[in-house]
C-alpha cells in the first residue's frame, strides 16, 4: 500500500507538471497582454510593468521562475503580510527572526494590494465550504433515494425517484438558482436571496467547530442549487448497481439459505454496490470545488469564481495558474482517495 501511494504521488507530480505547463502555454498564446487596456498605457508604462512582473524575459524564464517561486520553499526574514514582494500560501515559523516560506502564487496583476495568496487564503475557503457541503447533500440525498428506487423497483418510489433524477441532470445550476430564489427567497422569504452570511470557525476550512443556524440559513439554497445535479447522478448510479448486484448468484444464494432481506441488502448487495458510486466521487469532489464559479456569481458569494472569472478576461497570469493548479491538486488527492477506498470496499483488491 505504501509504495503504491508513493507512486500515485510522483505521478501527481508528472500530471500536476503538465496542468502548468499546458496552462502556461495557452494563456500567452492569447493576443493581447494584462495590461492591455481600451485605453492604451503609454509605451514606457508598459515597459516598466513587464520589467516589475518579469514579462520581458523569455518564456521559459518566466515559466521557471513561477514554478521554483511554487514548489521550492525558501527561508526569509520578512515576516508574514509584510511584504507583497516576498509572499507565501505556508509560513513556517523557524526561529525569531525567520520563517520558512513555500508556495508562492506571486502577485495579482489587478490587485495591487493583494498577492495571489492572500486571494486564495480570503476566498478558497468559501468555495471549499461550499462545494463540501454541496457533495454531503448530494450523498445524503442522492444515495439512499437510488437505494430505495432499486428496492422499490417500478414502484411509485422508483418512478418518483428517478423523475427527481432526471430533473436534476436536466436542469443547470444557472437555471436552478434564480428558480429556488424566485420561489423560496423571493416569494416564501424563507432564505435569504444571495450572500453567506457570518461564517463559524472552521477546522482546516471544512468541518465546523460549532453550528451556526444562521450561516446554514444562508448557506442552503446555493448548497441544494449547486449539489443537485450531483444528487441525481448518485442516485441513478447507485439504483443500476445495486439491481445489478441483488441479481448476482451469491445474493441467490445468502436468500436461499435464509437470511433475513435486510441483512441481505445491507451485509451483501449494499456495500458491493457502493463501488462505482465511489469511482465518481473523487471527480464529483473535484466538479463541486471547481464548479461553484456560476453558483457564486449567481448567489452573489465572495468566493474564488469571481476572480477566476475576471482573472481569464484580464489575463491575471498568476491567479489563473495558481487557480488551475490549486484545483488540478484536488482532483488528483481526490481520486487517489477514491482508489484506496476500493479496498475498504472489496477485500479483494490489492495495491502492490
Amino acid at each position: 500500500m505504501g509504495r503504491y501511494i508513493a507512486r500515485r504521488l510522483l505521478w501527481m507530480m508528472v500530471v500536476l507538471f503538465f496542468a502548468s505547463l499546458i496552462t502556461f502555454g495557452l494563456m500567452h498564446s492569447v493576443p493581447g497582454g494584462p495590461f492591455d487596456r481600451e485605453k492604451a498605457l503609454p509605451a514606457e508604462i508598459i515597459a516598466n510593468l513587464n520589467a516589475r512582473y518579469h514579462l520581458d524575459e523569455p518564456l521559459y524564464m518566466q515559466y521557471l521562475r513561477y514554478m521554483s517561486a511554487i514548489t521550492v520553499p525558501h527561508l526569509s526574514s520578512v515576516p508574514p503580510g509584510v511584504s507583497l514582494e516576498d509572499d507565501a500560501f505556508f509560513n513556517i515559523k523557524v526561529s525569531e527572526n525567520s520563517w520558512l516560506k513555500w508556495m508562492d502564487f506571486g502577485p495579482s496583476y489587478r490587485s495591487v494590494s493583494r498577492t495571489v495568496n492572500d486571494i486564495f487564503k480570503e476566498q478558497l475557503g468559501l468555495s471549499f465550504q461550499l462545494g463540501f457541503m454541496a457533495l454531503v447533500f448530494a450523498i445524503i440525498v442522492g444515495l439512499p433515494l437510488g437505494i430505495l428506487a432499486a428496492l422499490r423497483q417500478n414502484t411509485f418510489w422508483d418512478y418518483g425517484g428517478m423523475s427527481i433524477a432526471i430533473l436534476g441532470i436536466s436542469v443547470p445550476v444557472i437555471v436552478l438558482g434564480p428558480i429556488l430564489v424566485a420561489i423560496f427567497a423571493v416569494g416564501l422569504g424563507w432564505f435569504p436571496p444571495t450572500g453567506w452570511g457570518a461564517q463559524p470557525p472552521w477546522v482546516l476550512g471544512l468541518f465546523p467547530r460549532e453550528i451556526n443556524l444562521e450561516y446554514f440559513r444562508y448557506a442552503c439554497l446555493p448548497v441544494v442549487a449547486l449539489g443537485f445535479g450531483s444528487t441525481a447522478i448518485i442516485a441513478r448510479l447507485s439504483r443500476a448497481s445495486l439491481l445489478q448486484v441483488t441479481r448476482e448468484d451469491y445474493i441467490r444464494t445468502a436468500r436461499a439459505k435464509g437470511l433475513v432481506e435486510r441483512l441481505v441488502i445491507t451485509r451483501h448487495a449494499l456495500k458491493n454496490s457502493l463501488i462505482p458510486v465511489v469511482t465518481i466521487l473523487g471527480p464529483l469532489f473535484a466538479a463541486l470545488v471547481t464548479g461553484t464559479f456560476v453558483t457564486e456569481l449567481i448567489f452573489g458569494l465572495p468566493g474564488m469564481g469571481k476572480y477566476f472569472v475576471t482573472a481569464i478576461s484580464n489575463r491575471d497570469y498568476p491567479v489563473i495558474m495558481g487557480t488551475i493548479l490549486l484545483y488540478a491538486f484536488v482532483l488528483v488527492i481526490a481520486n487517489l482517495a477514491v482508489d484506496l477506498i476500493y479496498a475498504w470496499l472489496d477485500p479483494r483488491i490489492r495495491y502492490s
